[in-house]
């Protein structure tokens, strides 16, 4: 069946549709009508215009290409299993939620509270501007060339790869497990606190407090700029290019960088650590 070239705007418009393709609609107008997808299956959606609440729940196997959700068209993806969206603009708050499987390629996201509780994520050449609480709970991902800006960025995850992405993101990681982060820029104050095995490789940390309260953390030819009062309480093998402003008690581990401004080491730790701190070569 194919759906094209019209506009719909009444209630639940193509409810439970099945082996369909919506081409070229517009999602629109005076009733202001809700969940004009939903319990949709083996879905094709392409250009189409997206201007109203909760379009696309409980969808299985869908493709959705070259549209665009407005910030009215809230809530788009709920409950859904088998999803892949590219080459459109996703404008709505809370976009993607307890979904299965999904993939995002070439898409531009300003949707805050975006992606949680999702199971699979595979996100490719994207760019999510604006959001708080990106990637909440998510569990097993790989994203690559991702740039994001926003706060609050993938709290309580496991399981995930990432490459090649540019964040600009405030107290990101924070209780977040089974990370590896290769070739990337990331940009925030207080990273990864309270983390579990995390893993950045050839990457560049920005920003105050970084790396506090973590277990099992690893940075492998990274390096780091304005980070100071970094690894407090934190279980770390760090190998940083260049300088850390300072390294403020931590715990265990090896930390070797070849210029460390100033070691604190204060009454919490007993003025001492079971962590070497070596500096340029030397061990401090």
């Amino acid at each position: 069946m194919i759906y094209e070239n019209q506009t719909y705007d009444e209630e639940r418009a193509l409810y439970g549709i099945h082996d369909a393709e919506i081409k070229n609609c517009r999602f629109t107008g005076p009733a202001d009508g809700e969940s004009f997808l939903k319990e949709t299956q083996r879905i094709n959606v392409s250009g189409c215009f997206m201007d109203l609440r909760y379009p696309l729940w409980h969808v299985t196997d869908g493709k959705i290409s070259n549209c665009e959700m407005t910030v009215n068209c809230r809530a788009a993806l709920w409950y859904d299993k088998n999803i892949e969206i590219k080459d459109t603009k996703m404008m709505g708050i809370k976009a993607l939620r307890e979904c299965e499987n999904v993939t995002l390629r070439n898409v531009t996201v300003d949707s805050p509270e975006f992606i949680w509780k999702v199971r699979g994520i595979n996100v490719e050449d994207s760019e999510i501007l604006g959001s708080e609480y990106p990637f909440f709970e998510v569990q097993k991902g790989k994203i690559r060339n991702l740039k994001m800006k926003g706060k609050y960025s993938f709290q309580y995850c496991s399981d995930f790869e990432l490459s090649d992405c540019n964040f600009d993101t405030k107290d990101a990681f924070w209780h977040s497990k089974n990370f590896e982060i290769r070739d990337s820029v990331i940009k925030g104050e207080y990273l990864a606190w309270y983390s579990e095995n995390l893993t950045f490789i050839n990457c560049k940390i920005i920003g105050t407090q970084p790396f506090c309260y973590c277990k099992n953390l690893k940075l492998i030819n990274c390096t780091m700029e304005g980070c100071d009062l970094a690894f407090e309480k934190s279980e770390v093998c760090a190998e940083i290019k260049g300088k850390i402003d300072s390294v403020k008690n931590p715990i265990s581990g090896e930390i070797s960088a070849e210029e460390i401004g100033e070691i604190i080491l204060d009454e919490s730790v007993g003025g001492k650590t079971d962590c070497k701190i070596i500096e340029n070569g030397v061990l401090r």
